[in-house]
């Protein structure tokens, strides 16, 4: 959709490249791209149950929110958070209490959106869950760690095997030591 747009300025040209590089297209529809919103879908799939065949996307809108669009109940956002004014309520007793909140740092300019999008997904997509790419099998890194030792511990447990050949005849010597 935005191919003649992000050949028009070098910046725009390097977003393309890097997005043809790691196999991200660019899935905006016509409303999408007049109300300021760009949506590319990444070659990983979604790690959720009933979610096996979905391809993640995520989105950058004319407000300044860089968002997920489709891993969860809701689209979160993935801008950076700051913390906000402290602000002052008044409890029911007549005390005064301060709370402070986080906020969303926005990004108004739209290439800047589109940079720091390739960035984060490159970092929380591509290399954080490299084994989630489309033609491979997601493997949750705890459940890798946990079959690795089981694997070790079966190792260690197991009787270590020893055969000697002497004079062309073979002899167990583990079972001499049990």
């Amino acid at each position: 959709m935005n191919r003649e747009q992000y050949n028009s300025n070098s910046r725009y040209a390097k977003v393309l490249e890097t997005m043809d590089l790691l196999g991200i297209m660019d899935v905006t529809t016509t409303r999408q791209h007049k109300n300021g919103t760009i949506i590319w879908k990444l070659p990983i799939k979604i790690n959720y149950p009933g979610n096996k065949e979905r391809l993640i996307e995520v989105g950058s809108f004319s407000t300044g929110y860089v968002r997920n669009q489709n891993c969860g109940y809701t689209n979160y956002q993935l801008n950076k958070r700051c913390e906000n004014k402290p602000e002052y309520f008044k409890l029911a007793n007549g005390d005064y209490r301060k709370f402070t909140t986080k906020g969303c740092v926005l990004i108004p300019i739209e290439i800047d959106r589109l940079e720091y999008l390739l960035k984060y997904c490159v970092k929380n997509y591509y290399i954080k869950n490299a084994n989630q790419v489309a033609d491979g099998k997601f493997v949750p890194k705890w459940r890798y760690d946990n079959l690795a030792d089981a694997a070790r511990i079966d190792y260690e447990r197991r009787d270590p095997e020893v055969k000697v050949m002497v004079n062309g005849h073979k002899y167990n010597v583990s079972e001499w030591f049990k």
